[in-house]
């Protein structure tokens, strides 16, 4: 009877991170508008770099491929990224700092792992819905031809991991809205530099080691080889990376949010 009770009481801890997704899910339905913002940014950068530009560019150096395919993938790959990661981040710290929400979760069931991993679940959810909004539009536009682009929606899980495990535990480093700020000094220039818009080998070598050790240059990879239909063993590096980041992140943020809530 008492391993009965045992198996039966971890079966349903076991859901209760998704309590707080199921939360989510209702504080968000309607703010649907949220969704629709995350994937018009990227398409509009598609639309006025991509087909803009890219009409005088042509294809892209040493590849063969039209501009406009070329950066269609990595937009998806930063739409997964900034979505994931925003959530994650910003508006955890809110949850933190203005509304509480965590230190009332935890006077239930609910323990700090459980609310650590329904953040996690769903911010990948939050950029699974925007890069899955985003696919649709830029094969709409002929942009994404390759019947391996759909692994690009569990590859886009895989990048909003390991970005919202890290937006989790930059949460518990912010200590005001202005460090936010210093969050941005990163992310921006890694935007522009993590071969979003050109390739690699446009940078001097001395750099080069620089760009490929940048998070968003792996995610940008693996989305790029998965929709151009040109997978080799570089997507199964940035896979490999992705992942060791997103369990390093999480176990790093673990100590610090139980320090934080239990306080």
């Amino acid at each position: 009877m008492g391993s009965a009770a045992t198996a039966t009481t971890r079966h349903r801890g076991a859901g209760r991170p998704w309590w707080l997704v199921e939360r989510h899910l209702l504080v968000y339905r309607r703010s649907w508008s949220v969704f629709v913002a995350d994937v018009t940014e990227p398409l509009l950068y598609l639309i006025a770099i991509g087909l803009g530009i890219g009409s005088l560019v042509g294809e892209v150096a040493g590849t063969g491929v039209p501009y406009a395919r070329y950066l269609a993938p990595a937009l998806l790959a930063t739409s997964a990224m900034n979505s994931a990661m925003n959530e994650a981040s910003q508006r955890v710290f809110m949850r933190i700092k203005l509304e509480k929400t965590y230190q009332t979760m935890i006077t239930t069931p609910m323990t700090v792992r459980d609310i650590q991993f329904g953040e996690v679940s769903w911010a990948v959810l939050r950029g699974l819905a925007t890069t899955a909004g985003f696919l649709v539009a830029a094969t709409a536009m002929g942009l994404v031809r390759s019947p391996f682009a759909l692994l690009a929606i569990p590859a886009a899980a895989l990048v909003g991991f390991a970005f919202a495990a890290c937006g989790l535990l930059v949460a518990t480093l912010l200590r005001s809205w202005y460090d936010y700020l210093y969050l941005q000094l990163f992310m921006l220039p890694m935007f522009l530099f993590a071969t979003t818009f050109f390739p690699l080998d446009r940078f001097p070598d001395a750099v080069r080691p620089v760009v490929q050790a940048l998070p968003l240059y792996h995610a940008v990879t693996l989305l790029r080889q998965v929709c151009l239909g040109r997978i080799d063993q570089h997507a199964a590096l940035s896979a490999g990376y992705l992942l060791l980041l997103g369990l390093a992140a999480c176990a790093l943020a673990a100590g610090r949010w139980r320090r934080m809530l239990q306080s």
